[in-house]
């Protein structure tokens, strides 16, 4: 998997959407993970594998589909939160890292891509 490189302070004035333009940079050559697509819902702005979104950038916010014992973890560990689609119930399998969190996202994003590629 391609390095992550360094982009100064995630909290940075636009330095979350340019984190995750290096994200999908870094992951898009990996063969069957697509870009995020233009259009507007829920998803639009996710990496897929297969057709299913496993990261994504919400509210200023990395995203990830992960197994629901690792976010559990994460959660425990505070690194962030379970994801909301602001419908009112965290979602198990979801995780919303914190923006202030020192956790490198390429290898989270591929945890969340070796869990898409296991649900096939």
């Amino acid at each position: 998997m391609p390095e992550e490189r360094a982009t100064g302070s995630p909290a940075a004035a636009g330095g979350l959407a340019e984190r995750f333009e290096d994200l999908v940079d870094a992951l898009v050559g990996i063969d069957g993970v697509t870009p995020p697509r233009a259009g507007s819902g829920f998803g639009r702005g996710g990496l897929r594998y297969q057709n299913k979104i496993f990261a994504m950038l919400v509210r200023g916010r990395l995203v990830l589909k992960l197994p629901a014992e690792r976010v559990d973890a994460l959660v425990t560990s505070g690194a962030g939160d379970r994801f909301d689609a602001n419908k009112g119930t965290p979602m198990r399998e979801w995780f919303s890292l914190a923006p202030d969190s020192a956790l490198p996202w390429l290898p989270l994003a591929g945890e969340a891509l070796e869990f898409a590629r296991s649900a096939r």
